[in-house]
């Protein structure tokens, strides 16, 4: 356990240089101080403050987010709906890979391609977690958009403008739809126009409907018209387009566990075959005339199972 204890104090020390380093530097902010709380009209709050995060997590979050990666990760956990800034989010990622690579390290025979396996798996668990989390809520909120629609058909019928239709459309209905348009009248209370507010909402939620809806209410800004008649034949298109891909989901879903159950079983076994007998697994890649034999079967399983499930998805997948 020596070289872990060395290799973890050394990790633990760098942290915390940097988080002494950052903390001595940092400044508040006068802006985001504002931002952080405002009032609505009729003097009910919009949000609570954001909890406040270590020195060393802004500091990663602000090196990070300089770089294309960085906006990326910003931008899927937006969607997921996480509290995390992305220097948080990386640092979990690390502790999942040293946790992770600590734990195959021990079982592995203590050997350097174990830890390296471990922190490897550690570094993806997070992200697979991130991309469900994502996944399940770009789906519910397609799945509350015609809702979100006949609101708002409702109250521009009662006399709303465009801004108190999105107002209630935040208090009426259930999350995730509810607090995306509460961030969207908080955008353009804060002074931004509609149209940025709306395609920062479709930045965070990449959804072909919802990209409809706001083409339709963009247009019809510019050249008038009847914006309730608009949203209500929307509201038909986009229910029958959910219910049509309700039923695609139901009648693939199959096909698609299929695919991924496929993928994943060959590198589930050779794994636990590693774990269990590591010696026979190493006649893959020791050190002989025959390693090229070896390495290349690896590859070519690798290849071959790419291959299948990227054809196996295709089938899956259903344009609407």
């Amino acid at each position: 356990m020596t070289p872990v204890l060395i290799i973890g104090g050394g990790i633990a020390l760098l942290l915390l240089v940097i988080g002494l380093v950052v903390s001595t530097r940092e400044e508040k902010k006068f802006v985001e101080e504002r931002l952080e709380r405002f009032t609505r009209e009729a003097g009910t709050s919009v949000v609570a403050a954001q909890p406040t995060t270590s020195p060393m997590a802004e500091y990663l979050t602000r090196q990070v987010t300089r770089f294309s990666w960085g906006q990326s990760l910003s931008r899927e956990l937006a969607r997921a709906d996480l509290k995390l800034k992305v220097g948080e989010y990386l640092m979990v990622m690390l502790l999942s890979a040293v946790g992770v690579g600590v734990v195959a390290w021990s079982m592995g025979g203590r050997t350097t391609l174990s830890a390296i396996i471990g922190a490897v798996i550690g570094v993806f668990l997070p992200r697979m977690y991130v991309g469900r989390l994502k996944n399940r809520r770009l789906q519910r909120f397609d799945e509350q958009l015609g809702d979100m629609l006949n609101l708002m058909v409702n109250g521009l019928r009662a006399g709303y403008s465009t801004v108190q239709a999105l107002e209630s459309v935040s208090k009426e209905l259930p999350p995730p739809i509810s607090d995306e348009f509460r961030r969207v009248v908080q955008e353009m209370q804060i002074g931004l126009s509609m149209e940025t507010a709306m395609e920062n909402l479709l930045r965070r939620i990449p959804s072909k409907d919802l990209d409809l809806v706001i083409t339709a209410m963009n247009v019809q800004r510019e050249v008038g018209g009847a914006l309730a008649e608009i949203l209500d034949t929307l509201s038909e298109t986009i229910r029958e387009r959910v219910r049509i891909k309700g039923e695609i989901r139901v009648m693939t879903s199959q096909q698609m566990f299929s695919a991924k159950f496929l993928s994943v079983l060959p590198v589930l076994v050779i794994l636990a075959m590693y774990f269990a007998n590591r010696p026979y697994m190493e006649n893959f890649y020791k050190r002989d005339q025959w390693t090229f034999l070896g390495i290349g079967a690896l590859v070519v399983a690798a290849v071959m199972v790419i291959i299948g499930y990227n054809v196996m998805k295709k089938i899956g997948e259903i344009e609407v």
